[in-house]
């Protein structure tokens, strides 16, 4: 195991690699709650056209999980953790099924042809290409952008910042007005995180999923305190082989069955709007599919000091490998783009280096998946401390950015800005390559920027023209 994995090369131990996989797998098992959601309520009034229940979702996105996260530990030798996307699961729903009219099925054709287009941009060579086109100062506005992106995302999770019709605001800690059911996972969030920042003052191992644990347990101790509290939990031990059902039943090779089927599509809106419909969505799977990974690998092993002497991702083409055969195994179950989840740096922040903390991962996925109703026993405001800690940690990276020089100042600037402004990560890349060409082509300098890099920018144009 040592040999295979490198784990005292890599300064690290077993027991290390299962705390930042634990970690990792409460920070990110939120995905097997919400993305059942998303799939089978996605209208307000409760009705699912789409066809497909909560646990056969549920099942395709632990599978798609399991394998995705297997494959980037075992291939890649990479402590990270991948499943259906957050973004690109409410695209494939409300945009491609519901806002242009593809069935659910056929949703997943376009899916599998991320994935096939991903494997061949990896075994030509052409993702090498992709990622040195990325400028300097946007890679390193990247970590710091998917830091803010991370931290908003806990910080809303808690409750800590409310989103409203007028734009986010803080949540409410006034005790006149509120009431304490309220104010109390605001407050469990917030001492958890300062539980996990004094830990780590301390360096006190494992402090980030101690901090969780902390939370975990103030957040049921504090239920206590309130009237009703377990009784709103909802926690019913169900047959886990009724969703297996479902699965097998609603969305499991589905894509093969149905979805090359677009006779209804077409006679509803014509061979013209076919055409454009599968050209925009394909680009804009691949793109984000692409960009999301990108980002993410580069800033866990940033994070890690994982990155090569040339600053790149080690062994990048076989984490890349690893994601598309999860998005294909993922379309083949049912379920949305799979990609390397940004919260996989909270068990990097944990010590996870190696791809021993992504088959622990894989293993506790597929421990949940059995367990539907114990997962939702994790609470969000415990993992949101977790999610703040990572954002402090991946500001680092923007003391590389030459700040008093504007043309590198501005694509950094907006790197890391639309990305948790956006909840996008792709976005962030896209508005810091675009500003990158044209400040250097405006200000007589266009020579200097590669052909790829000119190439990639057009190609987030028409990503924005087309798709958004």
């Amino acid at each position: 195991m040592d040999n295979f994995f490198k784990i005292s090369a890599r300064k690290t131990t077993i027991r290390t690699e299962l705390s930042a996989a634990l970690t990792t797998f409460f920070a990110m098992v939120y995905i097997l709650m919400v993305n059942p959601e998303i799939f089978s309520n996605p209208l307000t009034d409760g009705s699912n056209p789409l066809g497909v229940s909560y646990g056969a979702i549920y099942i395709a996105t632990a599978v798609s999980a399991i394998i995705g996260t297997l494959l980037i530990g075992l291939l890649a030798n990479l402590p990270l953790a991948q499943a259906s996307g957050m973004g690109l699961n409410a695209f494939c729903v409300h945009t491609v099924c519901i806002g242009f009219g593809f069935s659910y099925a056929n949703s997943m054709v376009l899916v599998l042809i991320d994935g096939i287009v991903f494997v061949l941009l990896t075994v030509t060579g052409l993702r090498k290409k992709i990622f040195d086109a990325i400028p300097a100062m946007v890679r390193a506005g990247i970590p710091a952008g998917i830091g803010l992106f991370i931290a908003l995302l806990g910080l809303k999770n808690s409750g800590v910042v409310k989103v409203t019709s007028s734009g986010m605001e803080l949540g409410s800690f006034n005790i006149l007005n509120m009431a304490w059911s309220d104010i109390m996972p605001l407050v469990v969030c917030l001492i958890s995180f300062f539980a996990i920042v004094v830990m780590s003052k301390k360096n006190i191992k494992g402090s980030v999923l101690w901090g969780i644990l902390i939370g975990m347990a103030m957040y049921y101790f504090f239920g206590l305190t309130i009237p009703g509290f377990y009784e709103k939990l909802n926690i019913s031990l169900t047959s886990p082989f009724a969703a297996f059902g479902e699965f097998t039943e609603q969305s499991l090779g589905k894509v093969f069955t149905e979805g090359f089927d677009f006779s209804r599509f077409i006679e509803a809106n014509g061979m013209a709007n076919f055409v454009i419909g599968i050209l925009t969505t394909s680009l804009a799977f691949c793109m984000v599919d692409m960009f999301d990974t990108l980002g993410n690998l580069y800033a866990a092993c940033r994070k890690g000091n994982l990155l090569t002497k040339d600053d790149d991702i080690p062994r990048v083409n076989q984490a890349m490998i690893s994601d598309a055969i999860a998005t294909c195994v993922g379309a083949v179950c049912g379920t949305s783009t799979v990609t390397t989840f940004a919260e996989s740096t909270a068990g990097v922040a944990e010590g996870g280096r190696t791809g021993l903390t992504s088959v622990f991962t894989a293993i506790f996925f597929f421990i949940a998946m059995f367990l539907s109703p114990i997962a939702q026993l994790i609470p969000g405001c415990a993992t949101a401390a977790a999610l703040l800690y990572v954002g402090v940690l991946m500001m680092s990276s923007i003391k590389d950015v030459d700040w008093d020089k504007l043309e590198i100042a501005v694509p950094a600037f907006l790197t890391v800005a639309v990305m948790p402004f956006t909840g996008n990560i792709s976005y962030g890349i896209a508005f810091g390559m675009i500003s990158h060409v044209v400040i250097e082509l405006f200000t007589g300098n266009g020579k200097k920027v590669k052909v790829s890099t000119y190439v990639l920018a057009l190609m987030f144009v028409a990503l924005l023209l087309l798709t958004h």
